[in-house]
């Protein structure tokens, strides 16, 4: 084979592979946005919609996974990173609205360092939750919303050598201690502020009694 030869045939298949890292990286992009359009409909308790879309990304994230066996440099890149954990965050959130409960790596079909990235970031979403419920005046969900963000955390926190060994997952865990700290005070601040209506209700309430008794 002359040297020319051996030149277009290198060239094919730099053409080759740059035609499939535009495939991979629409895909990726693709299933990110899927992903974060099922988050928003999590919130908005859309969760037949919300599975819609989880079902299309997982079909994009499956098909990306089976092409990296062929093409592991053009497919584990960072946009597939950010793709696997918003789809796992999405997955998580999902789950842990609807039905209370977590979802596996295994379940996702998705190696477990996007998982536990994927679940660190879940706290941010659990504060949204949280803040929702107060708003609507519902102190006891905003509650079991705080605990599940303490029991995420405290859990992540005690992965131990892993916790070490997981890029980018203790930058991720001091946002969310802040983020806790920040939804336990929201939390506890309209705690008191219902209590103290209430008393002050209770207390109006004795007084028009008193006041229709005396003037009996």
């Amino acid at each position: 084979m002359s040297l020319n030869e051996v030149l277009k045939a290198a060239q094919r298949e730099l053409k080759e592979k740059e035609r499939i890292k535009q495939r991979v990286q629409e895909a990726t992009r693709k299933a990110t946005r899927l992903s974060k359009q099922a988050i928003l409909l999590v919130h908005q308790k859309r969760f037949k919609e919300a599975k819609r879309l989880l079902t299309r990304a997982k079909r994009i994230i499956r098909r990306l996974i089976a092409l990296s066996r062929e093409y592991p440099e053009i497919v584990y890149s960072g946009l597939f990173d950010v793709a696997l954990q918003e789809y796992c965050e999405a997955n998580i959130l999902f789950h842990l609205i609807r039905d209370s409960k977590f979802v596996s790596p295994e379940e996702l079909e998705v190696p477990a360092v996007a998982y536990v990235l994927g679940l660190a970031d879940v706290i941010g979403e659990l504060r949204r939750v949280a803040l929702d419920s107060l708003r609507t005046g519902n102190i006891t969900d905003a509650e079991k919303c705080l605990e599940r963000m303490d029991e995420v955390y405290t859990a992540l926190m005690g992965m131990n050598d892993a916790y070490l060994l997981v890029p980018g997952l203790r930058r991720k865990c001091d946002v969310a201690r802040r983020i806790i700290e920040t939804t336990r005070g929201d939390v506890t601040l309209e705690a008191r502020r219902n209590s103290l209506k209430e008393r002050i209700q209770e207390f109006e309430e004795l007084v028009k009694k008193r006041r229709r008794s005396s003037k009996r």
